[in-house]
């Protein structure tokens, strides 16, 4: 008498020797180095957020008692209150006002002369992109006296227009080349329906071309905003009113202010960075192709 075995028991030691196969080529492919090195890094990143974090909702005789990298034993919302009622408002109120101030105009700007540069034909443009390319050289330290004169004769200081105008300059040259890359991969048969369709060059730059670099205007976006919302020197040097201080400048007050209270310029530091985190976290994946536009040739 014979017994015939069920197709999965005779199947079954057949796969096993592929699946240790396939498990052996995933295990070769792995990278453990760079893991490792990632894990590292991603703790050295973590470490200060979470001190800033967990220092900021101690109390001061709580700071000074215990583990630095302790949680508290009764968190508090005391510092971050006591920071509000220091004018915090009006700081961020102008942190705002010269971020979109500087953003909108450079986004706007950026993208027409990207569309010329990429689009048009000519020494003047081929001109105007090397300009564009130099300016990428130029550190703003090394301009910021002929900035602060230029200023001072616009009668210009002491405001934010100030700081506004020279931020939107150097902010130009890498908004234009990080558009332009992107504008480069848009096909050229898009253009030419477009132009067979009867649009003018106008046209379509805000129909086709404007859609299709949403990524790069995002990145630009972002990346501009977090410049000017984390500039120092511009507005230390081009502005002296107290209610025209921006929040890196606020932050600094708030070191003298509370010298000794470090949860409170803690608690300033966590208020100041949470607008530029959630503008991260809503924009990372547009972030992410813009800046890796025109490197796939």
């Amino acid at each position: 008498m014979t017994t015939t075995l069920p197709k999965s028991a005779v199947s079954a030691p057949a796969a096993a020797p592929a699946r240790n196969a396939g498990l052996k080529r995933k295990l070769r492919k792995l990278n453990l180095p760079a893991g490792a090195a990632g894990w590292i890094w991603l703790a050295v990143i973590i470490l200060p957020i979470y001190y800033i974090v967990i220092t900021s909702l101690k109390t001061q005789a709580g700071y000074f008692g215990q583990n630095p990298l302790a949680l508290p034993t009764a968190p508090t919302l005391e510092n971050y209150g006591m920071v509000l009622e220091a004018d915090f408002a009006r700081y961020f109120l102008n942190s705002a006002i010269i971020t979109v101030g500087a953003v909108v105009p450079t986004v706007l700007f950026a993208f027409m002369a990207s569309f010329a540069i990429v689009r048009g034909k000519g020494r003047f443009l081929k001109g105007v992109n090397a300009l564009f390319l130099m300016g990428l050289a130029i550190p703003l330290q090394a301009t910021i006296i002929p900035v602060y004169l230029m200023i001072i004769r616009l009668n210009l200081y002491d405001s934010l227009l100030a700081i506004i105008l020279p931020s939107i300059a150097f902010a130009i040259p890498l908004s234009v080349l990080i558009m332009a890359n992107f504008i480069r991969d848009v096909p050229n048969e898009l253009f030419e329906s477009m132009r067979l369709d009867g649009c003018s060059e106008w046209q379509t730059m805000w129909r086709l071309a404007l859609p299709l670099t949403k990524p790069a205007i995002v990145t630009v976006a972002i990346y501009n905003g977090l410049g000017v919302w984390n500039g120092f020197l511009l507005p230390l040097i081009l502005t002296q009113s107290p209610e025209l201080r921006v929040l890196p400048l606020a932050l600094w007050t708030f070191q003298g202010e509370f010298s000794v209270n470090i949860p409170a310029v803690l608690a300033s530091v966590v208020l100041t960075t949470l607008p530029i985190l959630v503008l991260y976290i809503v924009g990372r994946r547009q972030l992410l192709s813009g800046l890796t536009a025109g490197f796939s040739k």
